[in-house]
């Protein structure tokens, strides 16, 4: 949440001048309750310099449609929304589609074949505890990323961790709640014990 064209220049030269493994840009434009959070310039500069420094850009639909000037309502315009991306300099783009009738993200990703792309599918999460729920997923793929798996396979563990963190959430006042970051903390955890191999 970067909410100034100065903020994102101090920010896309600081990681321009390090060698860094893994950046994930999430495009935090507007609050859920729809205020702006990074201005025009800012845009604007985020898509011209600090895109094509990312690792992967983890748009939700509506941040996809700003920065490609499309629309992005199903999958096909998600396809086309992410092959826009690419051309702007995104190496790799997850669009996530939790606000769909099926909460579909599609992943596009550059390899030595060309743009290869695969679509992750759950039931979407009747709940009111949804708020953070991007930059919770935005994060997971972080921390995937930086313990060696590969794109495919952090985005995979981020969606499951992100639905399960709205299943365990605790609803909270009458509004949007936040989804529950820590619920594995809770779980009973089992041990398994080897049985000791027989000594002759």
């Amino acid at each position: 949440m970067l909410s100034s064209e100065k903020v994102v220049h101090a920010v896309a030269d600081f990681l321009a001048h390090r060698d860094l493994g893994n950046i994930v840009l999430d495009p935090i434009l507007k609050s859920s309750s729809g205020a702006s959070l990074l201005d025009a310039s800012g845009i604007q500069f985020m898509k011209e310099k600090l895109l094509p420094l990312a690792t992967v850009v983890t748009p939700n639909i509506d941040e996809a449609s700003s920065l490609t000037a499309l629309p992005v309502t199903n999958v096909e315009q998600m396809r086309t929304a992410a092959a826009k991306l690419h051309s702007m300099g995104a190496a790799a783009v997850v669009i996530t589609g939790g606000h769909l009738e099926k909460a579909i993200d599609l992943l596009s990703f550059t390899t030595k074949r060309g743009i290869e792309q695969e679509i992750f599918k759950s039931d979407r999460q009747r709940s009111t505890s949804t708020h953070g729920t991007g930059c919770a997923f935005a994060t997971a793929v972080t921390c995937h990323l930086a313990q060696g798996r590969g794109l495919p396979e952090a985005v995979l563990l981020a969606k499951a961790y992100v639905s399960a963190a709205i299943v365990h959430a605790h609803p909270m006042g009458r509004g949007i709640g936040p989804v529950h970051h820590l619920y594995r903390m809770h779980q009973q955890r089992r041990t398994i014990i080897a049985d000791p191999e027989p000594v002759n």
